[in-house]
């Protein structure tokens, strides 16, 4: 039937006991002579029963007045029981019902809070499921590491250079820098007390094991993780948003070999090498600040430094950055490819690579200590 013959919503009171409803329950049939359906019928009984046989239409408008105008009666004290209603306009108008009482209801629905078990036992839970997911990640990064070595024309040899220099040469000014200033940190902390007891000359012991052992290497690492570790995981984060990883495989273009392998094999290279370069700046430091507090010479500092600082304690210190490089790729290239959604996303895995990282260094760092006491190194 054309909607323009259709007749305009009607509500009419045949008898006491009922209502009778008829013509189009639409935007259309409803229009600016809408029934009124917010004053109940006066002189009706507590018992009605609504006639919709005679409904011609119904959309979602006029099921929202119709349902408007049903709770309007049940708020009044009458029982309603709807006869002959299409089963179509039926369904639409338990919809229509279900929407209006949502809110009303929302406080009923609304889950009780968990108890601090509970939620130490949910947090503890999706910790579990994170480093089981994380294990799974180094176990595919492994397999294309030895599918690469076994085909060494695969491996992508300009996304190495290029993170070489992004992760490595353009991080020589921060890490430089810092370095430096810890060097001067460390002797002037220690310059008091050494004075104290005559021990001037030590100082040398102080910063060379201090700096060569624990500091360069962990604040280089520290740095990373703060620097390339985060982009690692933004830009991962960002293809993934942006579905550029699906185009890959879609291609038949390994992600792991394009984007994990070259970052992982690069900061392999470049952060032993920076934890070199924060040992000379370092060392230099503490020779800069021995020499103003304690008058200890650029001399009689490298005389001592030779002496005190071997060549084991050197290399522990080099020994732990591809540790804590293979750390900061993997935490930062795993939490880019968790991104989900939108921009958001890539922000709140971009802060969890960086704490993990950092976390994980720490801890590392921590277990190497334990290992070389019980090998008395």
């Amino acid at each position: 039937m054309d909607s323009l013959s259709l007749a305009s919503a009607a509500i009419a009171d045949p008898a006491s006991q009922g209502l009778l409803l008829s013509g189009s329950w639409t935007a259309r049939g409803i229009g600016t002579d809408a029934p009124d359906v917010d004053t109940p019928p006066a002189d009706s009984a507590s018992a009605l029963v609504i006639d919709g046989a005679r409904i011609e239409a119904l959309d979602t408008a006029g099921a929202w007045v119709l349902q408007k105008f049903l709770r309007r009666l049940r708020n009044a004290g009458h029982t309603v029981e709807m006869r002959g209603l299409d089963p179509d306009f039926a369904r639409l108008l338990e919809t229509a019902e279900q929407q209006a009482a949502g809110p009303a209801n929302a406080s009923a629905t609304v889950a009780a809070p968990l108890s601090t078990l509970a939620t130490l036992g949910r947090n503890a839970a999706a910790a579990r499921e994170q480093a089981a997911a994380l294990l799974g990640f180094v176990g595919e990064t492994a397999a294309v590491l030895a599918g690469s070595i076994t085909h060494p024309q695969r491996i992508r040899w300009r996304p190495i250079l290029y993170n070489i220099r992004s992760a490595g040469f353009d991080a020589l000014p921060i890490v430089g820098l810092l370095s430096f200033l810890l060097g001067i940190v460390v002797a002037y902390q220690g310059a008091d007390q050494l004075r104290q007891y005559g021990a001037n000359i030590f100082v040398a012991d102080l910063v060379g094991l201090s700096m060569l052992r624990e500091f360069a290497p962990l604040m280089t690492a520290i740095i990373i993780a703060g620097r390339s570790g985060s982009a690692y995981a933004a830009q991962i984060g960002t293809m993934a948003v942006t579905e550029e990883i699906d185009a890959m495989r879609t291609l038949g273009i390994a992600p792991l070999e394009l984007l994990v392998l070259p970052k992982i094999l690069a900061l392999l290279i470049a952060l032993p090498l920076l934890t070199v370069f924060a040992d000379v700046l370092g060392v230099f430091g503490g020779m800069i600040m021995a020499q103003a507090q304690l008058g200890v010479g650029f001399g009689d500092f490298l005389d001592r430094f030779v002496k005190a600082v071997s060549v084991t304690a050197f290399m522990i210190g080099i020994g732990k950055a591809p540790v804590f490089a293979a750390i900061i790729a993997m935490v930062g290239c795993f939490q880019g490819f968790r991104t989900r959604g939108g921009a958001d996303s890539v922000g709140r895995q971009t802060t969890r690579s960086v704490v993990q990282s950092i976390f994980l260094v720490i801890v590392a760092d921590a277990l190497f200590s334990v290992a070389f006491s019980a090998l008395d190194l």
